[in-house]
């Protein structure tokens, strides 16, 4: 079997590869849609990988992986492996899962980070109400996450919340000292979410990047005995190009509460000094950034040897981004935790996307299905409907 085109279209937001082989197997890949302007990296890769066969994996990935980077550049070499997965499993007539090493669970947590309002105000009892929210909704998440602190308009609407100067524009970094005023409202702010949830529903917290170790290791200690799940990227995160695995242990080692990081990470590689140097409890790679589900699963194994846990991310990656996260969570070992479920945005893809399970949550786990591949399909002539113009021969 052979490789013969890599298109690329963009679907509401998301961006969506299509892998077709001479055999006229294909394989769908998809990136979260923060990159829906970045259609160009997705086809840089095309003519690296025509002629090659799309079921020898890891040679595929040989040729194209160094030509990855940190979030957002890795997304175009995770989609393109994602995709591989997909026809390799339809070729063999088996599930991804069973070319991962098979099951070692029939169903997969998530936890809720994305079934979410926009909140507009910051206090505690605005964030009592949106826990009130979330602990109502019907995939009964075991685990919900909230954005807090730095990783909020917080600095800009708490006032006098920070020593530093309040930047504007596409994802300005928020970053400085914390204010005594400010520490105290964002413990506050966390207290409120707890008296809603109890201990009945897990509280993660996605905080930052912008903390300095020393408020970050502040923080962690006033919230020991709340005993949240984990506080995710205080000091890096999201868009930052690096790890700084030292600072972290500034904080790990001295506070119970688990900290969190890693979904701007691109390859193994660049998990190394986190998991070694054991800086944090909790990983969090996200699939669709780090270099595809087998990257992830490597990670994953590797964490587990040094006693550290996995929580992916993946809030933004589509349906077909889903897939590929059960996929690969029904293979992971025991210090998988839940991965961040993602929804499909807008609405309208729960209608071009065939083979999920409906109610595809129920309580906070997914079955996991046996479809060869990814085990989900466009519905081509519903999908066709919402392609741009420019896109307009993506099916053929």
């Amino acid at each position: 079997m052979k490789i013969t085109d890599l298109k690329c279209a963009v679907l509401g937001r998301n961006p969506v590869i299509r892998i077709k082989t001479d055999e006229g197997i294909e394989g769908i890949g998809q990136a979260e849609y923060a990159k829906e302007n970045m259609k160009w990296l997705f086809l840089h890769y095309r003519d690296a990988i025509i002629g090659m066969d799309p079921t020898d994996v890891e040679r595929v990935m040989q040729r194209i992986r160094r030509l990855g980077a940190f979030k957002p550049w890795g997304a175009g070499v995770s989609s393109i492996e994602m995709a591989l997965w997909d026809i390799a499993g339809k070729a063999a007539g088996v599930p991804v899962y069973k070319l991962l090493g098979g099951k070692v669970r029939d169903r997969v947590r998530v936890y809720n980070g994305n079934v979410q309002r926009t909140m507009t105000s910051f206090n505690p009892e605005d964030f009592a109400e949106e826990a009130r929210w979330m602990k109502s909704q019907p995939e009964n998440f075991s685990i919900v996450k909230q954005a807090i602190s730095f990783h909020t308009m917080m600095p800009r609407e708490v006032p006098d919340y920070f020593y530093g100067e309040i930047e504007t524009g596409p994802r300005s970094p928020r970053t400085g000292v914390m204010t005594e005023r400010g520490m105290k409202h964002t413990i506050a702010c966390v207290e409120a979410m707890k008296d809603v949830l109890g201990d009945e529903v897990g509280l993660a917290l996605d905080c930052g990047p912008g903390f300095y170790p020393n408020d970050a290791l502040k923080f962690a200690k006033a919230l020991e005995h709340l005993n949240v799940m984990w506080l995710e990227d205080m000091i890096t995160g999201d868009y930052t190009p690096y790890v700084l695995a030292d600072l972290y242990r500034e904080v790990t080692p001295y506070t119970t509460t688990p900290i969190h990081t890693g979904e701007q990470i691109y390859l193994r590689q660049n998990f190394m000094d986190l998991i070694e140097k054991r800086a944090v409890n909790i990983v969090g790679p996200d699939f669709a950034d780090v270099g595809g589900i087998a990257e992830l699963k490597w990670i994953t194994e590797y964490a587990d040897l040094h006693g550290i846990s996995m929580a992916p991310h993946g809030r933004f990656d589509g349906l077909f981004g889903l897939a590929a996260q059960v996929q690969v969570a029904a293979t992971l070992p025991k210090n998988y935790i839940a991965f961040e479920y993602t929804t499909g945005d807008p609405d309208w893809w729960y209608d071009i996307v065939e083979g999920l399970p409906d109610p595809i949550v129920k309580d906070s786990h997914i079955e996991v299905w046996d479809a060869p591949g990814l085990g989900v399909t466009f519905d081509v002539e519903a999908a066709k409907r919402h392609l741009r113009k420019e896109d307009s021969d993506f099916f053929d």
